[in-house]
């Protein structure tokens, strides 16, 4: 598995369940990747339709082969309830590079509960910028030099 920078586009759900009977539940995701947790803001009063639009960065190592996102209801004086998660393979990302806001279902005990939004762009490491590359053929000559 290659090793680099993983970020994350968090942009929002839909359809997913209110854990709230009362109120609009308050949505954030928690985000793992192997050991590194992120943990989004707090979507307040968004409910079933919460939007983040929020970036985060992992960095990978050997052996990292998905991305988990849980998303949790916060509530006030009790714990917070759990709506559902989304398990993204990394394996697609490493062979594109990047993949932009894509749907993917969100499961609660193997069962559909709604559908997230998240892009994701893998930076291979030892590559700095694609813009440094383009710039050095951009120049030509020496690549093309008989020496």
């Amino acid at each position: 598995m290659p090793q680099g920078k993983l970020e994350v586009l968090l942009v929002g759900a839909k359809g997913l369940e209110n854990t709230d009977f009362l109120s609009n539940m308050d949505p954030y995701v928690v985000l793992i990747c192997r050991t590194q947790e992120q943990k989004s803001s707090v979507a307040s009063g968004q409910g079933t339709e919460p939007e983040w639009n929020e970036s985060f960065v992992f960095t990978l190592s050997d052996g990292v082969s998905e991305l988990k996102l849980k998303i949790m209801d916060s509530d006030f004086g009790s714990e917070d309830d759990f709506v559902g998660e989304v398990t993204i393979p990394l394996e697609p990302l490493f062979m594109e590079g990047s993949l932009p806001p894509t749907p993917y279902n969100v499961v609660k005990e193997q069962e559909y509960r709604g559908e997230m939004r998240v892009g994701l762009t893998f930076t291979p490491e030892g590559i700095r910028s694609r813009d440094f590359e383009e710039q050095e053929e951009s120049y030509g000559g020496w690549k093309e030099s008989s020496y």
